[in-house]
């Protein structure tokens, strides 16, 4: 009895340096997460004061809650963000099935080296700047552009048209860039998933007849539909956040009251126009905005893995 008490103490000791060890090797993680997520939130004490810059935060008049009110009553330039915030977040949801489709597509090609190039291609221009994919749209979609002259000289566009500068065109074209860019790369987790399908579904579904089509209807679809499901509810968090490199770059006068969302706006509040303190109210907004669709969205999620009604 003495020895197996012994041999028990051990394996808990051995397991207990097993997660001091895990522990160590988090450590330096979390100390960037709290450096980088974490230290940053003592600057929201600046949306709470008149900031300027070369003084103390304590030699500054103390503001309360006043830029909060104004980013409420500030209508004209808000909506106009908040609406182009909203359509670009909604198109982004409307076009969200397109990576796992792609990865359907991309999984039944049966030639391996094409398969290969196809997945090298579509992923490849997520490692691109924006800066670069403007330069590239620029040489193919301005006024001299190749695809512009082409679509000039079969009718289909107006001559001397620039789709850049085109403030009607500015939703539809944007999203297009977006999906050519992120595309192979959100669909590199469907093929992660396709890949954990037990394959033995498969081979039974070809022994009672179905074809390829049949078996990713009712074998593929239904085993990436939780995976999509995830994605779908994590993306929630992160509505108002559309991006700020793309429509930084793409933006001009033509397409600068369409392309203006909230991040460039905060921007530009903050750093063109020097209104520190207001464009850090707005930070705060937003981001207690998104912590509440994180929030809703798990409560959803729970309750409908619960199998309880949502409404």
């Amino acid at each position: 009895m003495a020895q197996l008490g012994t041999a028990a103490g051990q394996r808990k000791k051995k397991k207990n340096m097993r997660r001091y060890q895990l522990l160590l090797m988090a450590l330096p993680l979390m100390l960037l997460v709290v450096l980088f997520a974490y230290v940053p939130l003592f600057g929201w004490s600046y949306a709470f004061f008149d900031y300027k810059p070369g003084l103390q935060l304590w030699e500054c008049e103390f503001k309360g809650f006043y830029y909060f009110k104004q980013f409420l009553t500030d209508r004209w330039d808000m909506l106009r963000v908040m609406k182009n915030t909203l359509i670009f977040a909604l198109l982004t949801y409307v076009v969200c099935p397109l990576p796992m489709i792609f990865a359907i597509m991309l999984n039944s090609v049966q030639h391996v080296r094409y398969k290969k190039a196809i997945q090298t291609l579509t992923t490849f221009p997520n490692f691109i700047s924006w800066i670069i994919v403007y330069s590239l749209a620029f040489q193919l979609f301005s006024s001299e552009g190749l695809i512009t002259e082409a679509l000039v000289a079969l009718g289909i566009w107006p001559k001397s048209y620039n789709v850049l500068s085109d403030s009607g065109a500015v939703y539809w074209f944007q999203t297009l860039m977006g999906q050519w860019k992120n595309l192979g790369w959100n669909s590199i987790i469907y093929l992660a998933a396709i890949a954990g399908i037990d394959q033995e579904l498969y081979e039974a579904a070809a022994i009672d007849g179905a074809n390829r089509l049949q078996s990713t209807w009712h074998i593929t679809v239904p085993g990436l539909i939780p995976t999509f499901i995830v994605l779908l509810l994590l993306g929630i968090g992160n509505f108002m956040n559309v991006g700020f490199d793309q429509y930084f770059v793409f933006k001009n006068a033509g397409t600068s009251e369409t392309i203006e969302v909230l991040d460039i706006y905060v921007y530009r509040i903050g750093m063109q126009n020097y209104k520190y303190s207001y464009a850090i109210a707005i930070g705060i907004m937003k981001s207690v905005v998104s912590i509440l669709l994180l929030f809703s969205a798990n409560a959803i999620s729970k309750k409908a893995r619960d199998g309880q009604s949502i409404f």
